[in-house]
This record gives structure tokens, sequence and C-alpha cells, in this order.
């Protein structure tokens, strides 16, 4: 997993509340192998109408909010079903954090394990940042994860919170298995210590049983 210290990106507003897994990717494409990228279904039908062009009033689709890297949404952002493909969209188009007063659970921890940052500011400050990147389309915002705080447009700095192993791990860009495999050295000396204590749970069978 790659690893997130500092980011200073282009962020787009998504203003929708209750903006579900099944918006942010289309169940149908989510038989797609992962290695093929999933930044193409994106918002699919929030970007594309049915004889598949572009809606331009939608931000994904505005060239100003090109190459975005943080996201910053609305309340209950990423509610619904748990699929994790919801994520690889987000992280294969770019988007390496999520802002929003509030976010689904499931979602949430699936951003934590596959790299993205989410965070949940209040409502009001959430739609601050909202209306300062829509009065300056393409603005830059920082997100800073040592020392767990957002710099808006303006300069103002607003604290997040994150626990502090989920901070470790984003930092150190540790996934689950790269996480277990850091104990590799305690399990191997655990596993051995369990059979010298249970010796016969490791025995053969008897032959014929």
């Amino acid at each position: 997993m790659e690893k997130f210290e500092t980011l200073t990106a282009v962020a787009v507003p998504i203003d929708g509340v209750n903006v579900d897994t099944d918006q942010i990717i289309p169940a149908r494409f989510l038989r797609t192998p992962r290695k093929q990228g999933y930044a193409g279904f994106l918002f699919h039908d929030c970007r594309v109408d049915q004889q598949g062009r572009a809606i331009p009033d939608f931000a994904l689709n505005q060239a100003v909010y090109a190459g975005a890297g943080i996201l910053v949404g609305n309340t209950n952002f990423g509610c619904g079903s748990s699929r994790e493909g919801a994520v690889y969209a987000l992280r294969d188009y770019g988007i390496r954090c999520v802002i929003a007063p509030s976010l689904g659970d499931i979602f949430h921890n699936n951003c934590l394990k596959n790299g993205v940052l989410p965070i949940r500011l209040t409502d009001a400050t959430v739609a601050a940042l909202r209306d300062a990147i829509k009065a300056r389309p393409g603005t830059r915002v920082t997100v800073d994860l040592p020392a767990q705080f957002v710099e808006f447009p303006n300069g103002e700095r607003h604290k997040f919170a994150i626990d502090a192993l989920n901070k470790r791990c984003l930092l150190e860009g540790l996934d689950d298995i790269a996480l277990t495999q850091r104990h590799a050295g305690e399990i191997a000396a655990f596993k051995e210590a369990y059979k010298r204590r249970r010796p016969w749970l490791f025995q053969p069978a008897p032959a014929g049983r």
C-alpha cells in the first residue's frame, strides 16, 4: 500500500447527501478484474447519460477538477452496501482523501485498508470548504496526516482525529498483510512454544485411522 503523509491536491466538491456506494460504483462493474483498474467506473451513472454522453454539470466531468486528489462530500457519504469496489474506484481515479461530515462505517474502514484517508469534520466546516472550492474551482487543499490537520484555501487549519494504529498504517504504507508480517518472528516463536507445550497435537495419526 502506498504511504500517505502530506497531500496537496485539487479538491472536488460532491454536494449530494447520502451518496451511497452504488452511486460511487454501480454494481454491474464489480465483476471486472481489479487489475484492469476501476477509475472509469467512478460515479459512472452520474457522469454519463443513457446515450453514453458526458453530463457536463457533474463536477468530475469539468476540466477544472481534472486530476483531483481530494473529494469533499456531504452527510453520510459512502453509505449503503459494503462493496470495497467503491474505494477501488476512488483510489484508481487518484482520490487519496475523502472529507465529509459523516461517512458510512464500512466505507470508512475500506478507505483505511486501501490507502485512502477518510476525514470527518463538522457539517459547517465541510460546507464552508465545499463553498470555498466552488468559489475558486481548481483550488488546492492540503492534508497533513502527521500533524492531523486540513488546510483550507484561505489558510485556515482544521484538526481531525484518527486512530493511532490506522495513522501508523497509512504513514508506513501497511495493509493488513504487511502489518501481520511485521510480527512474523513473534508468530513463529509462539508456534514453536505451542508445539512444545502440546506435542501430541502434532503427532501423525495412527495407521489405519
